[in-house]
């Protein structure tokens, strides 16, 4: 679906900034094309008619099922929950069946991710030239345009997410990350064009393709886009304005994060992707698959074979060391970032699997672990009273809260840092 020289979301090698990246529920299909699921703990809505959108691309099919009971504020000396978003960019499924291997396995474990979806995925390249990026020619594209069965396949396997209670997000459209259109020199006028072309090739894949035998996507896109991932994770600067302006609650393109509590940035929750422990290695790497590869072969995704089994226990070790570093000490939500590739033998996939199980585990045996999507996190943030985020936000990378959370809590701090602290190097 990428090629690794069109990715570009690198982690460097030992000793320098290796985290900095450039980037059992049963179903029925009525006549309207909205599904029906059952078997899930999480709430869902009574079922109503599809009412079509636009050209009946999309349609409004009520509230989002399988939606996380309304949330409330943190009580006084109350635990803070520990987050974990699973997210994918691009979110295309290209007939190597990662799309939907990974939707069955959140429904084996009641959790929800996010999928960034790439408008173009949704175009066929006979249609390529609807597409006008800023700064590069009409119909270009630094990531390849789907066969139409792959087109077909996504759009299938994005309805399906949404149904089960997944967020739709947008992972833009042409993914340039290099030379004179990279997004990385974007204005804010050009990002609202580009956001604008997204949401279009969603909102009119009837149109553009002339299918009349599938059914319509089940949300209204305008509704429901309400954060994204750029390209290479660059050019956040001059999004942020436009993305604030459509209302947009959050933004995942900051370049490099820590395993701390998020804040606003432009009005915006700053949700980045984070530094975490490298097994291994004095460095980190930030939470993506991609940066894996890049640290572990050198920018090739087709390595000798027997570095395979260890480098997938190293990236799964990984993300495990940075799921338990944020449950045992300051309760950070963890961000980890995937692609729907088959790098080096598809390790990372395994490897990400691997993670998503162990961490699952956990919240089955009684952890108070939440596997949201990016959605249903910044829910969350939204009802917590200021003060309290402010202090969430006093806890470093690995940093307990002095005298435990009965008490860290209760009030603003009385000293200026927390005891009790193991912090991480920064390597963001």
């Amino acid at each position: 679906m990428h090629s690794l020289t069109r990715r570009g979301a690198l982690g460097l090698g030992a000793g320098a900034a290796a985290a900095v990246g450039l980037s059992g529920c049963g179903s029925l299909t009525g006549s309207d094309g909205v599904t029906r699921t059952s078997g899930s703990s999480a709430s869902k809505s009574p079922a109503v008619t599809a009412r079509p959108i636009g050209d009946g691309s999309t349609s409004f099919t009520g509230k989002q099922p399988y939606q996380p009971g309304k949330p409330v504020p943190l009580e006084p000396g109350q635990t803070p929950p520990q987050f974990v978003i699973f997210s994918w960019d691009g979110a295309g499924e290209v007939g190597n069946g990662l799309f939907p291997r990974f939707l069955d396995l959140a429904k084996q474990h009641g959790a929800h991710m996010t999928f960034f979806l790439s408008g173009l995925y949704l175009l066929p390249e006979s249609k390529k030239r609807l597409y006008d990026p800023p700064n590069n020619p009409r119909g270009a594209s630094d990531i390849g345009y789907l066969t139409d069965e792959h087109v077909k396949a996504t759009l299938t396997n994005v309805r399906r997410a949404w149904l089960e209670g997944h967020e739709i997000g947008t992972h833009f459209n042409g993914h340039f990350c290099s030379g004179h259109g990279t997004v990385a020199n974007w204005t804010p006028a050009q990002w609202r064009s580009e956001i604008a072309q997204a949401k279009a090739f969603v909102k009119e894949w009837r149109t553009n393709t002339g299918w009349t035998d599938l059914p319509a996507l089940p949300f209204d896109y305008e509704k429901e886009l309400v954060g994204g991932r750029t390209p290479c994770l660059l050019g956040q600067n001059n999004l942020l304005p436009t993305a604030r302006e459509l209302g947009w609650r959050y933004d995942a393109s900051s370049p490099g994060g820590r395993q701390v509590w998020p804040d606003r940035k432009n009005g915006v929750w700053d949700l980045p992707l984070q530094a975490i422990p490298f097994p291994g290695h004095s460095f980190e790497v930030l939470s993506m698959d991609y940066n894996m590869l890049a640290n572990q072969s050198i920018n090739s995704t087709n390595a000798p074979a027997y570095n395979y089994p260890a480098w997938r226990e190293q990236s799964a070790g990984s993300y495990v060391a940075g799921f338990q570093r944020a449950y045992e000490t300051n309760r950070a939500p963890f961000f980890v970032g995937n692609h729907f590739e088959h790098w080096n033998g598809g390790i990372y996939m395994d490897a990400v699997e691997q993670a998503f199980k162990h961490i699952a585990r956990e919240k089955e045996k009684g952890a108070d672990v939440r596997m949201v999507s990016f959605r249903q996190f910044v829910d969350w943030m939204d009802v917590q009273k200021p003060e309290v985020l402010a202090q969430l936000r006093t806890l470093d990378v690995g940093q307990q809260p002095a005298g435990g959370w009965k008490t860290f809590l209760q009030g603003p701090s009385t000293s200026s840092s927390p005891s009790s602290s193991t912090p991480s190097s920064n390597a963001a």
